[in-house]
């Protein structure tokens, strides 16, 4: 599993020009899914993602988790993360799990989230999206678990 997680001012998900999920102070978390990934691994990284110190206190060092900061998570599915491009010129994709057990993994990661107390926004799986978001920072951090 792997996450790329921005630190944002704000943050949107529109999917045919309606909105479908926005959140103000937060991360928006790009979320992928590989064939050998479990609910252990999803876990791991709830954890991980939900006390990550990057947002900054009152001395500007990165300090304080989400939880601290009362912020909110835009969870977005992308198996583009699990892009193989050494060769050639396009992309493969055979690392990224099947859309039915990402999907479910996908669904799994978001309600730990909220289980967590923090109010999860999301996308919807499968589907064309146009994220926007104001980067605050600009901070980017990846995680993974294999």
């Amino acid at each position: 599993m792997k996450l790329v997680i921005q630190r944002a001012q704000n943050a949107k998900v529109e999917v045919n020009n309606k909105l479908i999920g926005e959140i103000k102070k937060g991360y928006v978390v790009l979320l992928g899914v590989g064939h050998n990934d479990t609910t252990q691994t999803a876990d791991y990284l709830v954890k991980k993602l939900v006390n990550l110190r990057i947002f900054t206190d009152e001395d500007y060092k990165m300090n304080l988790s989400i939880k601290d900061v009362k912020g909110e998570l835009l969870i977005i599915s992308q198996f583009t993360l699990y892009a193989d491009s050494q060769k050639g010129n396009r992309p493969s994709f055979v690392n990224a799990a099947s859309p039915d057990k990402a999907n479910k993994l996908y669904e799994y990661f978001k309600q730990k989230c909220s289980e967590e107390g923090i109010n999860v926004a999301s996308g919807i799986f499968g589907e064309h999206m146009k994220v926007t978001l104001t980067n605050d920072g600009p901070v980017t951090i990846i995680l993974e678990k294999n």
